[in-house]
């Protein structure tokens, strides 16, 4: 069997189903199996997007995204994808070419030592030097992107071996088995809980997972307890549950920490530190910790967890549930609650531009629960991270610990291309936007109708917002933009610019009712962000 074949062939028995990025001349025999494969073979129009496609992907199924590049620029192209999904915990498999090991005629062209260059970014990276290698080495790739903490896995077949001939057979894919958490450590977190005043969870990103939501639900319509998601696990909950506390949006005090300030025991669940740093929460030391998560947490100076419950976290909770003997009320976690969705709730100040309150309204209004927004970083991820009422796992999909630009538009082709049957909204700054709009040409291509939203000040309205609260002058971060309706037509999208008697709301419904690719650009008015993150935030006092 020809290498590349095989190749292939291990990816088919892993369950690859996608395959996303651009061919070069050193991987064609990589592309020619692929040809013949049931994976179906998506191109885009830069490896960065691949890679951020693949990990969203990784993060959507559990399943580890699949991506490849040709040397050199290629594999450089691929880097910031692959940090993200490593940071994030998405399983990611990238895949690229090199030169041939023997016989190198074009000496140190495009010549980069990719496997040292990714192995900082990844939990491995590693070079096929014989085509007998290949079966194992992707087995032990998939093993290892989905085991543990989930993360990024490179591999690198130089040309060469991909053309040679080679007796290895497939491997059979093995499942990973997740542990029964242990009773002694449920038992010790129970009585830790029965002994607290005001126990409050934190749900983070490695939570978020459909499993986990009806036993967390049900954990606390039976105890009581209260929870906050973090923004990467919006969802987990239904923020219609009244034990949600919705989510903490930014590194600063916000509305929600009115209610961490009195909790005297934090229970995390899936909680990773480069999401949402403990210092925000336990700067004092003052609280104690229960960990729930399917691998031993990170040390830190402000995470240290006096008992863990490790193993499958839906067991976890239904165990630890069942030890806890009777519900409890927390008039402060209540009060909080009752607090942020007054805040939520409050009517947004009507203005053209539209202010981001308005924007989050007006999704929100349009979109149904099981439906999908892709945000940028930027600052209305912020605004959407804290008042976007979510309802259901993974819908939300934002980058917390990367927190890269460029992401949006990426993540939305692929949650449409896994999800056609719900509403995806890709929510993009100006700035965002073009640095992966190309991607749009690959959505029109492969016929996946996303709507996309940008907002558009036409500067970096994060770094100004930052640049205002350290009191610099307004310096360096203004440019110019396309007429966005124009660009996306130019590509054959639908382009709508919202004028001042439109409403927000009404056009996104025409522009999903076309299902078509469909791009809406929106001015924004961004002038609430000091007003609202430094004024208002900063002297913050709660009242119960």
């Amino acid at each position: 069997m020809k290498a590349s074949d095989l190749f292939v062939a291990q990816l088919e028995e892993e369950g690859v189903e996608y395959i996303f990025g651009l061919p070069g001349e050193e991987n064609l025999d990589l592309l020619e199996s692929l040809r013949t494969s049931r994976i179906k073979l998506i191109v885009t129009r830069h490896e960065q997007a691949a890679a951020f496609m693949a990990a969203t992907y990784g993060r959507l199924t559990g399943k580890p995204g699949v991506c490849f590049s040709t040397l050199g620029p290629g594999a450089t192209n691929l880097v910031t994808g692959v940090a993200q999904a490593q940071l994030i915990g998405a399983p990611l498999i990238s895949i690229s070419g090199q030169k041939a090991l023997t016989d190198n005629w074009q000496a140190r062209f495009q010549l980069v030592n990719t496997v040292r260059m990714m192995e900082p970014l990844c939990k491995k990276a590693v070079s096929i030097t014989d085509p007998g290698m290949i079966p194992t080495v992707i087995r032990n790739a998939f093993k290892h992107a989905e085991a543990d903490r989930p993360g990024a896995i490179h591999i690198e077949l130089p040309e060469d071996i991909a053309e040679e001939e080679t007796e290895a057979t497939v491997q059979k894919r093995s499942e990973i088995k997740i542990p029964y958490p242990a009773p002694e450590a449920v038992k010790r977190a129970a009585a830790m809980i029965c002994e607290a005043k005001n126990p409050l969870i934190i749900v983070s990103s490695g939570a978020n997972r459909k499993a986990i939501t009806e036993e967390l639900e049900n954990f606390v319509e039976r105890t009581g307890i209260y929870l906050v998601h973090t923004q990467m696990g919006k969802g987990v909950v239904p923020d219609d549950c009244s034990y949600s506390l919705f989510a903490i949006g930014i590194h600063a005090r916000d509305y929600v920490n009115c209610g961490i300030d009195g909790a005297d025991l934090i229970i995390t669940i899936g909680y990773d530190i480069v999401e949402y740093p403990p210092y925000l929460w336990n700067s004092t030391l003052d609280k104690q910790i229960i960990n729930i998560d399917f691998v031993e947490f990170v040390p830190d100076r402000y995470f240290n967890p006096t008992v863990e419950i490790i193993g499958d976290i839906a067991s976890s909770i239904r165990e630890l549930a069942a030890s806890i003997p009777e519900k409890r009320e927390f008039p402060i976690f209540e009060h909080t609650r009752n607090f942020i969705e007054e805040k939520i709730n409050a009517a947004a100040r009507k203005s053209y531009p539209p202010i981001p309150q308005a924007v989050v309204q007006s999704v929100r209004k349009v979109l149904g629960r099981e439906d999908i927004i892709t945000l940028d970083n930027g600052i209305y991820k912020l605004w959407f991270a804290r008042l976007y009422k979510t309802y259901a796992p993974n819908t939300v999909l934002l980058d917390n610990a990367l927190a890269t630009m460029g992401a949006g538009l990426p993540s939305g082709i692929t949650a449409k291309l896994l999800h056609p049957e719900r509403r995806v909204l890709a929510i993009c700054g100006d700035g965002g936007f073009m640095m992966n709009c190309q991607e749009l040409e690959t959505a029109i291509r492969y016929k996946i109708p996303i709507v996309v939203l940008i907002l558009n000040d036409n500067g970096f309205g994060f770094i100004k917002w930052k640049q205002k609260q350290m009191h610099f002058e307004d310096f360096g971060l203004d440019y110019g933009n396309p007429d966005f309706s124009l660009f996306a037509r130019s590509f054959g999208a639908v382009g709508i610019r919202i004028k001042e008697d439109d409403d927000l709301a009404e056009v996104l419904e025409k522009a999903f009712a076309l299902n078509k690719v469909a791009v809406i650009e929106c001015p924004i008015d961004y002038s609430v962000n000091y007003e609202t993150f430094s004024i208002e935030l900063g002297k913050l006092t709660c009242k119960f």
